[in-house]
């Protein structure tokens, strides 16, 4: 009888005790701005129970009333809530203090409030990073922000950045942790990228992984790759140097409509920021400004310009400017255009220059659109997805409500944006009009297909289709320029760099045709020089746009697309037969090959030739022009192209500007400056006198 009736009891309680047993929901969000946390904890305290939110902050937990649920994200104060009666438990982080800043100082580490003596020196991984890592701000002591042995490393709530996972022989660290490692005692340094972190590590992994270990042999070590790592990012540029005529008379190249590179250079010289070298793109500075070409009075859609100058930095040598214009058409004659508008909403494009800045520059295109054109809107982060179905271009109301309602969180699976944003504008495309993909990002993809090769191959793919690509970028600190070039190069498109509201007027307002509307595409440009003239020549810039010699005849070669109204200008030095160089070594004779140089054309400097296709055609159509010997004296805006092609030189640290000085720069920028009438040529020139003054 007695064991029955404990028995009973057993029974009753366990009842009691599963009765309670409840599914709970809620959202986790931070407190300063109510934006949802994905990726955030949730564990039964004292157990290992648990949940990790999703895209949009949401979870589920199976727990019992009276558990004490934990909610925690790296950089916030984790909260902890008892369980009731209650089945949706809504929790609002609050920001972490203790990571706000750390000082570190060149004899030691230590907290500003309790610092009290100098420590013997160790190199941290913070000082070798130098100030250049997201997230890391150097500072002079007087607070101007320049190269310094004091290095300020800010918490969440100061710097907004996509902080990677860091693991230190084989278990986690935060990122303070990880900046205060000695970094004489690092043995081993492994990066992973966001894809295979999220194998590996689950969701804390899909913003990659930087992996120490500080035991054992040591094996590679290279401080450089985290600074690639979480910095921004940009393809290898090897300048072009002189080729020998008679050695090489041919140049190749596609041309290029991008002008992110001024506008990214302009921002770091107005932020104060040392410069790298392969993020100044000379073709990009010299083509963000228009020229005074004429317009096209026959059947092609661009008109050829050429003119030869002496070298204004360079007394021996000459000055080639080869420009195009294209036709320009008014917003009304424009085809109706069907566009999806691409948006990243992760959680890298939170800050202020990123997101809120692109609904208010897409705001501008907007506002131009007629009945005929359609817009849709497709938008990613962990996923992607359409918030917009095609909508007419006359129900503004409907397509800005549809861009103010977007917010960002989350990772970036940029490859899945592109996926359904080009299934979107192939189900909608419109024959003889424009269709296009805009894409708006800072180029940090990080899951599924992410990698410059993977967007190489996924861009080319879907070219095929017929839909153009515009690609734009935002905001700085992890700004991956060179995923963005990758994809306007092999996806029929161009590339912008809007870093404030007067560069979205230019791209969406003064050059909107330019950037929509595309009047030929794979225009290749193909320049023999005359051998008994030109003794060598460099083609200053487009050195990721070369293309080899047999690629100009061969129509299934992609190359540069010209919008309607776009300025094409590219510039070449060129040594004249006769003159002596330090440009140029000796190369030995050839014993098998022999040259001879033809007799005729004596009047001749050289010859280009230009191919092009019709934005709806793949046979290419072919334009020859004939550029006499005569030098004449610079025009304006030679003057102003050689002002910014020399600028780049030295920005570049090149060897060929022949030390000539800013005050060069700004003398020949001034004496082309002409009419001027949007102001843009006056801005550059003082953006080269604030540099003079930085350096």
């Amino acid at each position: 009888m007695k064991n029955l009736v404990l028995m009973l009891c057993f029974m009753l309680s366990s009842g009691y005790i599963i009765a309670q047993e409840k599914t709970i929901s809620g959202t986790i969000t931070t407190a300063a701005d109510g934006l949802p946390l994905p990726g955030a904890s949730v564990i039964v305290k004292g157990s290992t129970v648990g949940a990790q939110t999703d895209f949009d902050g949401n979870y589920k937990l199976k727990v019992n009333v009276g558990d004490v649920i934990v909610a925690s994200y790296i950089g916030l104060k984790s909260q902890s809530v008892t369980i009731g009666s209650a089945l949706v438990y809504d929790i609002a982080l609050k920001s972490d203090n203790r990571l706000e800043e750390v000082v570190i100082m060149g004899y030691g580490t230590s907290n500003r409030h309790n610092y009290t003596h100098a420590v013997k020196p160790r190199p941290t991984i913070a000082s070798k990073l130098s100030g250049k890592a997201t997230g890391v701000a150097v500072t002079h002591s007087n607070g101007t922000q320049r190269s310094s042995p004091n290095v300020v490393i800010r918490g969440v709530t100061s710097i907004n950045s996509k902080e990677p996972l860091y693991i230190l022989n084989g278990a986690p660290i935060s990122e303070s942790e990880f900046r205060n490692i000695n970094a004489d005692k690092i043995k081993h340094i492994e990066i992973i990228n966001a894809s295979q972190g999220k194998v590996v590590f689950g969701y804390k992994g899909t913003k990659g992984v930087i992996i120490l270990r500080t035991k054992g042999h040591k094996n590679k070590v290279n401080f450089e790759d985290i600074d690639n790592f979480l910095n921004e990012s940009y393809t290898q540029i090897e300048e072009n140097a002189f080729k020998r005529t008679n050695l090489s008379a041919l140049s190749t190249f596609s041309i290029d409509v991008d002008k992110a590179g001024y506008s990214n250079v302009r921002r770091m010289i107005n932020n104060g920021e040392t410069i790298p070298a392969n993020a100044v793109k000379l073709e990009e500075m010299v083509n963000y400004f228009n020229y005074n070409y004429p317009q096209p009075t026959d059947e092609h859609p661009f008109s050829i310009n050429t003119e030869v100058v002496t070298t204004p930095w360079h007394k021996d040598t000459q000055l080639v400017r080869i420009g195009l214009q294209g036709k320009t058409y008014d917003n009304a004659e424009l085809p109706a255009s069907n566009l999806t508008f691409l948006i990243d909403v992760s959680g890298s494009m939170r800050s202020q220059n990123k997101l809120p800045l692109l609904k208010s520059a897409f705001k501008l295109l907007v506002n131009q659109l007629r009945e005929k054109d359609k817009v849709s809107i497709v938008v990613y982060a962990g996923a992607a997805g359409v918030v917009l179905e095609p909508t007419s271009g006359n129900n503004k109301e409907a397509i800005l409500t549809a861009l103010n309602n977007l917010s960002s969180g989350g990772s970036t699976a940029g490859g899945a944006g592109i996926e359904l944003a080009y299934k979107l504008a192939e189900k909608n495309f419109k024959k003889n009009g424009n269709n296009r993909v805009i894409l708006a990002t800072d180029g940090d993809f990080n899951v599924g297909a992410s990698s410059d090769n993977d967007m190489k191959t996924l861009i080319e793919e879907k070219r095929k289709s017929g839909v153009f690509l515009s690609v734009l970028g935002f905001g700085y600190g992890n700004y991956k320029d060179s995923k963005l070039e990758v994809l306007a190069d092999k996806g029929n498109g161009n590339h912008a760099y809007i870093d404030n509201m007067q560069e979205a007027q230019k791209v969406f307002g003064k050059e909107f045709g330019g950037t929509l509307f595309t009047i030929a595409k794979d225009v290749k440009i193909q320049v023999e020089f005359n051998p008994k003239k030109v003794q060598a020549y460099r083609l200053i810039g487009y050195e990721n746009r070369l293309l080899a010699d047999e690629d100009f005849v061969d129509d299934t070669k992609d190359a540069g697309e010209l919008g309607s109204g776009h300025t094409v200008t590219a510039l070449y030095e060129i040594i004249p037969v006769g003159i002596k160089s330090d440009y140029l070594k000796k190369v030995a004779k050839l014993k098998y090959t022999k040259s001879e140089v033809t007799s005729n054309y004596e009047d001749e400097l050289f010859t280009v030739k230009f191919r092009y296709k019709k934005p709806n055609e793949d046979k290419s159509i072919e334009m020859v022009h004939v550029q006499d010997t005569k030098i004449v004296e610079a025009s304006d805006d030679m003057n102003f192209a050689s002002a910014v092609v020399l600028f780049g030189m030295q920005l570049r640290t090149s060897k060929y500007f022949n030390n000539a000085s800013t005050s060069k720069v700004i003398e020949l920028a001034e004496s082309g400056r002409g009419v001027d009438k949007d102001g843009y040529r006056a801005e550059f020139i003082r953006l080269v006198q604030s540099y003079d003054t930085l350096k």
